[in-house]
């Protein structure tokens, strides 16, 4: 699993069940509502400041994911893709990348023609049991909730770059 984690410049995420916990919620006044995990977002920003690129493919259209990738920095966004392998080949080619250099974390059957592409899967703990046995990594924890953490974490160590990101938290008197 290093070896394909080592090639990986871009990570590619589902939004519903992956970076939500794929509850939608609807207040009163129809608005539509999700919760993301922060510990998901910084290490999103830690893998940005390795170099990995990070970008979205959800098949769902929303505001609120506009904006969330608006917070974190990400330029690839692609909402509304019913069929998710046309924007994934697509972001292939502009970015200049092989299916090798990419990373995905899906966590239902639609992701699954992407998931068997790439170079590194993943998927959180509560996807349905059909992705389950198709993945190189299932994360220990559930969309929403610090799944996407995981993968980061794993992908900057083995960028080899962990240390040199982390290292100021780590040490005392800083």
């Amino acid at each position: 699993m290093q070896d394909k984690l080592a090639k990986i410049k871009l990570l590619l995420l589902d939004v519903d069940g992956v970076l939500t916990d794929g509850r939608i919620i609807y207040d009163s006044h129809g608005n539509e509502l999700k919760a993301f995990d922060v510990k998901d977002g910084h290490g999103l920003k830690m893998l940005q400041r390795a170099g990995i690129t990070i970008g979205i493919i959800t098949g769902r259209s929303s505001a609120v994911v506009g904006r969330r990738a608006a917070e974190l920095g990400i330029e690839i966004l692609y909402q509304g893709a019913l069929q998710k392998l046309e924007p994934y080949l697509e972001i292939l080619s502009t970015q200049g990348l092989i299916d090798e250099q990419v990373a995905y974390v899906g966590d239902d059957i639609i992701d699954l023609p992407i998931l068997r592409r790439v170079g590194f899967s993943a998927t959180v703990s509560d996807a349905v049991p059909d992705v389950l046995p198709l993945v190189d990594y299932v994360a220990s924890r559930p969309g929403g909730r610090g799944a996407v953490r995981e993968v980061c974490d794993l992908l900057l160590r083995a960028s080899g770059q962990w240390d040199d990101l982390t290292g100021r938290y780590f040490r005392a008197n800083q």
